[in-house]
C-alpha cells in the first residue's frame, strides 16, 4: 500500500512540472444574446412599473369609482313641500308628516322574487286590503311558478302562437294565460287579499324607485318590527312620508289648489315634461292653481340614498347620503280674516237676493279686492247658484274664469276710447237724446228716455249716459246722428273700442299668477245683420263679457294714474327655519307692469271725476249715492246689462234679466283698495246690492287697515 501512495506522488510531480499545451481557445455569443434579453426584460419591467403607476396614482380613484358604480346605485325620495301661508303668517296649506313602509325594488326582482316577499311581508305587519281588479288577483296568483304552469297547460298550441305560426311574444302569451285563471282559483280569503295589495304596490314599482307600502297609520310597532327584520326583507325600509294639511278647512282652497297622490304621479298630459325635469313617475306634483303654478318653488329637494346592490343585484344595504330638503314657502298677498269676512259680506247679500226672489235665475256672484298700486289681490270670492235647488257652493275661481256682460262700468274705456281716436276731447259736452235707427228699437239713457240733454263727459259717467257712449261710436264713424237714419257699416269700430278696453285689461288676460284665467267672450262675428247695432251696445258694456278680476284690473288702472299692474296672489318667497316653518325673505314679487294707457294724464282725470261724483256728484240722479256715507271717500262706477237667463220650460224664450256690477277705489286721492262686484242675471236691481256689498268691503277694509 505504502508503495503504490509513493508511485502516485512521483507521478503527480512528473506532470506537475510539465507546461501544459496551449490549446486554441473560441469566443462565445451566448453571453452577448443574454444581456440583450436582459435589457428587454428590465425595459418591459419599467413600462410595467409606468402602468402601474399610472392606474394605481393617476387614476386610482377612478377605477374605484366605476368599481363601486356596479355595486352602489343611487336612489331619490320625495322631501316635503313648502307651505303656503296668508299675508299675515297663518298657514294656510302645511304638511303632515307620517312614518311610512318603502320598498325600493331592485333590478333583479322577478314576480315570484315579489310575491315571496310581499307574503313574508304580510305576516309582519298589517295593510289593508285595496278594492283589487281581478286582474290584480291573477297577477298575484300567476306569481306563484306552479300556478302560472298550471295555467299555461290549459293554452292550446294553437292559442301559443300567432296567426303566422310564431311563438307569442311574452306579454302577449302572458295575456292569454291570464285568461286561463279560474274565478274560484282568485277567490281569495281576508289576508291573501292584503298580500296581494302589497304585491300590487311592489308590481307596479319601478326598478330602484322607492314606493309606499304603508304611509298611513304606521305603528311604531310596525316600525320596530321592519327595523329587526331588515336582513330578511330585501329593499324594504322605514321612513317618513307627507300629505297635505289644510288647518282653515276649505277656505281659500280652490286658490291654493291641489296635488297629486303618489298613486296617481306625475299627470298624464305632461308627464314628458316632468320627467325632463327630474321627477319620477310616481312623484307627487301641483295639479291646479297654485300648486301648479308654483310647483317649482314648493317642490323639495329629493334625498339621496346610497343602495348597495350584491352580484344577484339584490339590496343589500341603504344609507342616506343626503337627507333632503323642504321647498320653500309661499306668502299670499290675502289675509286670511279679510278674505274670509269679504266672503261672508257676499254671501249674506247673495242669499238676501235668492230668499227674495230677485236672484231665482241667476248663477252666481262674484267679488275681487285688490291694491291698485301694486297689483296684490287682497281678496276674491265667488258663490255659484243651483237655480233649481237653490244650493250655494264656494266658486271663487269664477271670479276669473266666468265672464259676464259688464253694463255701464265700461264706459270710462269708452270715453278713452274717443280720446284715442280724437273725436272727443276734455270735458266735451255732448247731447245725450235716445238713440233710433231705422227698423230697429230706440235705444236710450235710463233718465232720458225721450229729450235732449248736453252733458259733459264728467256728467255723462255721474248719470250714466248710454247716449254718450253710442255718439262717441258715430264720430269714430265719422258720422253725426241724425234721428231715423241708417248707421254707417264700419266694424273697424269694433277694434278701436276693443284696442282700448284691453288697455284696461277687459278682454284681455290680466296675467294673473294663477293658471286657467278667461279672457272673456270677445264676440268676434262681424256679418249679422245688426252688426253695427251691437256696436253700439259695446259702447255701453251690453255685448262683450268681461271676469270679475278683468273688471278689477280695470278700475285699478283707472285708480293709479293709467298703469295696468298684473294681479298677483303670492306676495313673497320664503325660506324655512330651522324647525321648517316660515324662514327668511328669499324674494318678494314685484309689480309688474304691462302697458300704460294711452290717454293723457288730463283726459285720465276727467274720467276719475266722472266716478268721484257718481259717489259725491250733486245730481240727484247720480248712480252711486249710497257709498258717500261710506267709512272710505269712494269713487267708482255702477253698471246694469240687460241680458237674458236660460228658461228650461220654454229655450224659446228666455228670462229678461239684469247683470248688476260695481267699480270702485278708495280713497279717491290717493287709492289703496279697489273693488270689482258682479251680479249676474238677477230679476231687477230694486235691492242696490252691488253698491251695498261694495260699501261694506271698503268699510271693512277702513276697519282692519285704516280709511286713509
Amino acid at each position: 500500500m505504502k508503495e503504490k501512495i509513493t508511485a502516485w506522488l512521483a507521478s503527480m510531480k512528473k506532470n506537475h512540472g510539465t507546461p501544459p499545451k496551449k490549446s486554441v481557445i473560441r469566443k462565445s455569443h451566448v453571453p452577448m444574446r443574454l444581456n440583450f434579453l436582459f435589457f428587454i426584460v428590465f425595459i418591459l419591467f419599467v413600462a410595467l412599473i409606468i402602468q402601474l403607476s399610472y392606474l394605481q396614482i393617476v387614476n386610482g380613484n377612478t377605477f374605484k369609482e366605476n368599481i363601486a358604480s356596479s355595486t352602489k346605485k343611487a336612489v331619490q325620495t320625495n322631501a316635503p313641500r313648502g307651505m303656503i301661508y296668508d299675508s299675515s303668517g297663518k298657514a294656510l296649506v302645511s304638511n303632515q308628516a307620517n312614518q311610512a313602509i318603502v320598498f325600493t325594488r331592485s333590478p333583479g326582482m322577478d314576480a315570484e322574487d315579489l310575491l315571496k316577499l310581499a307574503n313574508k311581508l304580510n305576516k309582519l305587519i298589517d295593510v289593508p286590503a285595496e278594492d283589487l281588479t281581478i286582474r290584480d288577483k291573477k297577477d298575484y296568483w300567476l306569481a306563484n311558478t306552479s300556478n302560472y304552469k298550471q295555467a299555461e297547460k290549459r293554452l292550446s298550441e294553437s292559442e301559443k302562437v300567432d296567426k303566422h305560426g310564431d311563438e307569442l311574444a311574452s306579454g302577449k302569451l302572458y295575456s292569454k294565460i291570464v285568461d286561463k285563471v279560474t274565478d274560484q282559483e282568485i277567490s281569495f280569503d281576508a289576508q291573501t287579499l292584503k298580500a296581494a295589495t302589497i304585491f300590487k304596490k311592489m308590481n307596479g314599482a319601478y326598478s330602484l324607485t322607492p314606493t309606499f307600502i304603508k304611509n298611513t297609520g304606521v305603528t311604531n310597532e310596525e316600525i320596530a318590527i321592519i327595523g329587526e327584520n331588515t336582513a330578511d326583507l330585501s329593499g324594504i325600509s322605514t321612513g317618513m312620508d307627507w300629505t297635505r294639511s289644510y288647518p282653515y278647512g276649505d277656505t281659500m282652497s280652490t286658490i291654493l289648489g291641489t296635488v297629486s297622490t303618489e298613486k296617481a304621479g306625475l299627470p298624464a298630459d305632461d308627464i314628458n315634461y316632468y320627467l325632463t325635469k327630474g321627477y319620477s313617475r310616481n312623484d307627487r306634483v301641483g295639479l291646479s292653481y297654485l300648486e301648479k303654478q308654483y310647483e317649482s318653488v314648493l317642490r323639495g329637494t329629493k334625498a339621496q340614498t346610497e343602495v348597495t346592490l350584491n352580484k344577484k343585484q339584490e339590496i343589500v344595504d341603504q344609507t342616506t347620503t343626503y337627507a333632503g330638503e323642504k321647498g320653500d314657502n309661499l306668502m299670499l298677498t290675502m289675509n286670511l280674516d279679510f278674505q274670509q269676512k269679504t266672503a261672508d259680506i257676499l254671501k249674506k247679500y247673495y242669499q238676501s237676493l235668492i230668499t227674495s226672489g230677485a236672484a231665482k235665475n241667476s248663477p252666481g256672484a262674484y267679488v275681487v279686492v285688490t291694491n291698485p298700486q301694486n297689483g296684490e289681490v287682497l281678496a276674491m270670492t265667488g258663490l255659484t247658484h243651483d237655480t233649481t235647488t237653490g244650493a250655494l257652493e264656494d266658486d271663487t275661481l269664477g271670479t276669473i274664469n266666468k265672464s259676464f256682460e259688464p253694463g255701464s262700468v265700461v264706459k270710462g274705456a269708452t270715453i278713452s276710447a274717443g280720446y284715442e281716436q280724437k273725436v272727443i276731447s276734455g270735458n266735451q259736452v255732448l247731447v245725450d237724446e235716445p238713440i233710433k235707427l231705422q227698423s230697429s228699437a230706440s235705444k236710450s239713457s235710463w233718465f232720458n228716455r225721450s229729450g235732449q240733454i248736453a252733458l259733459s263727459a264728467e256728467q255723462a259717467l255721474e248719470l250714466s249716459s248710454n247716449a254718450y257712449m253710442m255718439k262717441i261710436v258715430y264720430l269714430m264713424l265719422g258720422q253725426t246722428y241724425t234721428p231715423n237714419s241708417s248707421i254707417k257699416l264700419d266694424t273697424s269700430v269694433f277694434k278701436k273700442l276693443r284696442s282700448m278696453y284691453a288697455q284696461y285689461g277687459l278682454g284681455t288676460n290680466t296675467g294673473i299668477d294663477l293658471p286657467g284665467e278667461s279672457s272673456g267672450l270677445v264676440n268676434s262675428d262681424l256679418s249679422a245683420d245688426d252688426i253695427m247695432g251691437k256696436a253700439l251696445d259695446l259702447s255701453y258694456g251690453n255685448y262683450d263679457t268681461y271676469t270679475a278680476l278683468q273688471l278689477a284690473q280695470y278700475v285699478s288702472t283707472i285708480a293709479n294714474g293709467g298703469k295696468r299692474i298684473a294681479p298677483h296672489i303670492v306676495k313673497g318667497i320664503y325660506s324655512n327655519d330651522s324647525n321648517g316653518n316660515l324662514g327668511d325673505l328669499k324674494q318678494m314679487v314685484t309689480p309688474k307692469i304691462l302697458n300704460q294707457v294711452d290717454i293723457s294724464q288730463d283726459e285720465l282725470a276727467i274720467i276719475k271725476q266722472g266716478f268721484y261724483n257718481v259717489v259725491h256728484g250733486s245730481n240727484a240722479n247720480r248712480t252711486g249715492s249710497l257709498l258717500q256715507d261710506a267709512k272710505m271717500d269712494v269713487a267708482g262706477k255702477t253698471g246694469t246689462a240687460e241680458t237674458f237667463a236660460p228658461n228650461a220650460n220654454d229655450p224659446q224664450n228666455p228670462y229678461s234679466v239684469v247683470t248688476s256690477t260695481f267699480i270702485g277705489y278708495a280713497p279717491a286721492s290717493n287709492p289703496k283698495v279697489a273693488v270689482s262686484v258682479v251680479l249676474p242675471r238677477l230679476e231687477n236691481e230694486s235691492a242696490h246690492a252691488n253698491l251695498l256689498i261694495a260699501k261694506e268691503i271698503f268699510n271693512l277694509y277702513a276697519d282692519m287697515y285704516g280709511a286713509n
